[in-house]
């Protein structure tokens, strides 16, 4: 695989996603994005998201046979039954590279024009299923910002190059090289932290299991605010805020919370997929620690279904601090062995 050449194909879709969302934003009513276009076994679809496949596929189909053919596994764009296949003359033995894509993480945001999304995609060679996370050796996210913002990040990854990024000014096209670093700091207090709780049921559990956690890292002072929160409903504005230094500490634990609520007959909710975190990569290069419920390296496969628990530190000090509190926590409730 031509990793520099992933990298850049991979780029310029996110750059092209971001300039047709961005000018839809500011042509048409808003309350037209919003409109549903398919319900899925992963989420519902919406127009916003359809709207994008236009874009992605010619570029996609272009580009694919000089990469050595590209399947394709995407939110909205793909089933497990109905993988894409570029170019379209090339069957599933012929593919040399695998891409694992969202092109709209944060959609939600987005179509209220309320917060910027992201295009998350990543790479990995091909010769074959099954594939993990830890197999993807491109990752590449692109911020689409809302209509009144004119700037739009871009950071990327190769394994064992480091990550990097730049800054597009979506007016007049100029770049600059964008520095990133997460946050060196070596506690959550005085800072951002949280347990991601975006959508009911069990939103008081998790919310709980933080107070919890916040308690016994620090004293509860009166008229004091020790750590701060952001719940930001997209996976990928999650690990930029990380990237960015603004956040310290994030952990998503719906899947665990979902199946223990199943036991007493309530419906699960909506879960992190693999295409959530497919650019965690960057996150990685960039040193900041992800790992699964159990504190191991994150490795999911690489599909649409797969619910995913994921949490991150910023650096070490910050997993040193708090791994070992969430561990008991996430023990008493029977969470974890």
């Amino acid at each position: 695989m031509n990793h520099e050449e992933v990298q850049r194909l991979l780029s310029t879709i996110g750059n092209a996603v971001c300039d047709y969302v961005y000018q839809s934003l500011q042509d048409n009513e808003h309350t037209e994005l919003r409109e549903v276009a398919e319900e899925t076994k992963e989420d519902t679809i919406y127009k916003i998201d359809k709207d994008v496949e236009k874009i992605i596929i010619p570029l996609l189909e272009e580009n694919a046979k000089a990469l050595g053919g590209i399947k394709l596994i995407a939110e909205g764009l793909s089933s497990e039954k109905d993988k894409y296949v570029f170019p379209s003359h090339f069957n599933e033995e012929q593919v040399r590279v695998l891409i694992i894509m969202d092109p709209i993480d944060g959609t939600r945001g987005i179509m209220y024009n309320k917060r910027s999304a992201f295009f998350l995609a990543a790479a990995a060679p091909y010769f074959g299923d099954p594939l993990y996370l830890q197999d993807l050796e491109v990752a590449v996210m692109t911020e689409i910002p809302t209509s009144k913002a004119y700037l739009s990040d871009s950071l990327y990854a190769i394994r064992n190059q480091g990550a990097f990024g730049f800054r597009r000014n979506l007016f007049n096209n100029e770049i600059s090289t964008l520095n990133f670093k997460p946050s060196n700091a070596s506690s959550i207090i005085g800072g951002f932290a949280q347990i991601s709780r975006f959508f009911p049921p069990g939103k008081d559990i998790l919310a709980r299991m933080e107070e919890e956690l916040i308690s016994k890292l620090s004293e509860i002072k009166e008229g004091k605010a020790i750590v701060f929160e952001d719940q930001y409903i997209s996976s990928g504005g999650q690990l930029y805020e990380l990237l960015m230094g603004h956040d310290r500490f994030t952990a998503d634990l719906r899947p665990p919370l979902y199946e223990n609520l199943s036991k007493n007959g309530t419906p699960s909710g909506l879960t992190c997929h693999p295409y959530d975190v497919c650019a965690s990569l960057i996150g990685e290069e960039a040193g900041i620690i992800i790992t699964d419920i159990e504190g191991k390296n994150l490795n999911v496969p690489l599909d649409l279904h797969t619910p995913v628990c994921w949490i991150a530190y910023a650096n070490a000090y910050i997993q040193k601090q708090v791994e070992p509190v969430l561990k008991n926590i996430l023990r008493k409730n029977n969470w974890t062995k």
